[in-house]
């Protein structure tokens, strides 16, 4: 395995840039519970890492109550309605997370965009005859953000001596992407297996790219379905932000009596398992 002083002769003068390069990342879930507490926690922080925010949870956490205060406190301000105001507050703690999702696919359409073409310039350089460690290092150096991100913290890995494994432990789960696994999983093997690297990477590529395009076809095939099952979801929020606006005793006048306090809490509880049901298929289609 190469050293530090093998790839980059001048690692001395550079050395505090691997300080923190082993520090785990700041997390609300427990290795090894299965409490749903812990699931949603684990969750929570599963997105803040694939959505590349540099942020722990308790940040996150203190901009969504930050955002709910603000959007509550408008609402009041506006209407001096506590039932409106209570939505308005609630949509603004989420408002931060909403965020996170739209971040978080944005950064994994563009490292599934840029994976492909790494992975060639990875072929071409393993064609000069060089080791793999040294072709990683070069070739992450000069991929660009976000793939490039993720890939420089493993070969400033590999620079510390660290086995490719270790290099590349937890390179999916910083990304969520899958094909960044496949690509890990090929690069492990052949460090402790040996074989024709170039015809793995070029095969690689063929199969990312293809993969890709299959998830376009499919996206594009889906999206009248997307975008009726968005505006199932939306609709509801958005007729009963609209009536608020339009007289704000409206809600007070619904839940003054039993029959209207118990149609708008069935229809918030349907709402809600409908809208997790959805967003769960839309999840599966989407999956990269």
């Amino acid at each position: 395995m190469a050293t530090d002083a093998t790839l980059n002769p001048s690692s001395s003068a550079t050395a505090a840039d691997f300080s923190d390069i082993m520090r785990d990342r700041d997390r609300y879930a427990v290795p090894d519970s299965t409490q749903l507490s812990n699931r949603l926690n684990g969750g929570f922080d599963e997105l803040i890492v694939h959505s590349g925010v540099q942020a722990n949870p308790a940040i996150i956490l203190f901009f969504c109550l930050l955002s709910s205060v603000l959007f509550g406190g408008l609402i009041y301000i506006i209407q001096e309605n506590f039932l409106s105001t209570s939505i308005a507050f609630m949509a603004g703690g989420l408002a931060p997370i909403g965020y996170l999702f739209y971040q978080r696919g944005r950064r994994q359409k563009q490292i599934n965009e840029q994976l492909s073409d790494m992975i060639d310039e990875l072929a071409r350089a393993a064609k000069t005859g060089r080791s793999l460690t040294h072709c990683f290092v070069n070739v992450s150096a000069k991929t660009p953000a976000p793939l490039g991100t993720e890939l420089q913290e493993a070969s400033r890995r590999l620079q510390m001596g660290v086995s490719m494994r270790a290099a590349l432990d937890g390179l999916y789960e910083r990304t969520g992407v899958a094909s960044l696994n496949i690509l890990s999983m090929a690069l492990i093997v052949h460090q402790e297996t040996g074989g024709d690297l170039v015809k793995v990477l070029e095969r690689l590529a063929r199969t990312i790219r293809d993969r890709m395009l299959f998830l376009g076809r499919l996206r594009t095939a889906t999206a009248g379905s997307r975008a009726t099952a968005v505006l199932m979801i939306s609709l509801p929020p958005l007729i009963l932000g609209f009536f608020v606006l339009r007289d704000p005793t409206y809600l007070t006048t619904l839940m003054a009596s039993a029959w209207g306090r118990g149609a708008t809490f069935t229809a918030i509880g349907l709402q809600v398992i409908g809208s997790l049901w959805v967003l769960r298929v839309l999840k599966t289609s989407q999956r990269t």
